[in-house]
């Protein structure tokens, strides 16, 4: 009977799909459409914020699991977390599209007021007080933060995990393929450490992010927005949180630490974009690395794509995956 639970992903993928294609034409019909800057020519006809989709889709399949669990099951003991977890989410959801809508080229939201933003969010699972306070650290062994870890602990984290997602971004397919790797790994983490109903929530988020990939790959018929990436962020933030697995986490989340470094090596106004070719390749550009995107486009040379860059950082983010399943 557990495996009805299932359900959850199919309702999740299933709306993913349904929705997708409606959320195209219409964003193709009322000219809501960005432009696609890795591309020669830059056509601007691929819809915008279809993260709005993705997040709907995860929040119905979440629900659609609670009402499983509710009728068939009797109840699950984690309805406090769930929406915590799903509050946190639709918050930094919301954050994302005011982004979205004031758009990349003029700014979008300042960056403290991001910040700021995302430390609010994370109010939801401050105070029901989410996760272990004590932490295994490199050299130090286990910590207990007692009171620090709600009071400072988790909002560092949900701030800092939400905007440097929101980095590693601009090529086709990049946002959800990682997010599909990230999540579904943490998912896996999750069932081995005792939280099947985490893995649930995380494989709810991965339903969606595929269906998303399929209409987001290259050639790229929509664009996920900050909506989805901050929505992405805070998910993999709250798992780690509430599965009590922040050093997997973070061992994970390696790669998008270096982005952050390569970014603020910028000032961070420097775009992680290409510079397109008539004939589909990308060549550098700038002539220092600014992001795992140049330094992708830098090793390619002159076979450098926008589906070959991608690619090749999903390889690196995979070799981070595999270092943390040898230390599970």
């Amino acid at each position: 009977m557990e495996y009805l639970l299932m359900i959850s992903f199919v309702i999740s993928f299933m709306l993913a799909s349904f929705a997708l294609p409606k959320w195209i034409r219409n964003c193709r019909k009322i000219g809501l459409t960005w432009e696609d800057m890795n591309k020669y020519g830059h056509p601007k006809n691929v819809a915008s914020s279809g993260g709005v989709i993705v997040v709907m889709a995860f929040v119905l399949s979440v629900l659609s699991y609670l009402a499983l669990k509710t009728f068939l099951f009797d109840g699950t003991p984690h309805v406090v977390e769930i929406f915590s977890l799903l509050s946190m989410v639709l918050i930094l959801g919301v954050i994302g599209l005011v982004d979205d809508l004031l758009g990349w080229k003029s700014g979008g939201l300042p960056s403290h007021v991001r910040v700021a933003l995302a430390f609010i969010a994370s109010i939801p699972l401050v105070v029901v007080n989410a996760g272990v306070h004590s932490m295994n650290l490199p050299f130090f062994g286990s910590v207990n933060f007692g009171i620090l870890y709600p009071l400072l602990i988790i909002p560092f984290a949900v701030a800092g995990v939400t905007t440097t997602y929101n980095f590693l971004a601009g090529f086709n397919g990049l946002e959800a393929g990682q997010g599909i790797l990230i999540l579904g790994f943490l998912s896996f983490v999750s069932y081995q450490s005792g939280s099947p109903w985490l893995a649930i929530i995380g494989l709810c988020m991965v339903a969606a992010l595929v269906a998303f990939y399929i209409f987001n790959k290259v050639p790229a018929k929509v664009f996920p927005g900050d909506i989805m990436t901050y929505s992405i962020g805070a998910l993999i933030a709250g798992m780690a949180i509430l599965g009590n697995f922040e050093k997997i986490a973070l061992i994970v989340f390696i790669p998008y630490i270096i982005e952050m470094i390569l970014k603020l090596r910028g000032g961070l106004h420097k775009h992680s974009f290409g510079i397109p070719r008539k004939d589909g390749t990308l060549k550098m550009p700038y002539d220092k690395i600014y992001g795992l995107e140049h330094l992708a486009i830098k090793i390619l040379g002159k076979r450098a794509t926008e589906k070959k860059v991608t690619y090749l950082i999903f390889a690196f983010q995979i070799l981070f995956i595999l270092i943390a399943f040898g230390l599970l």
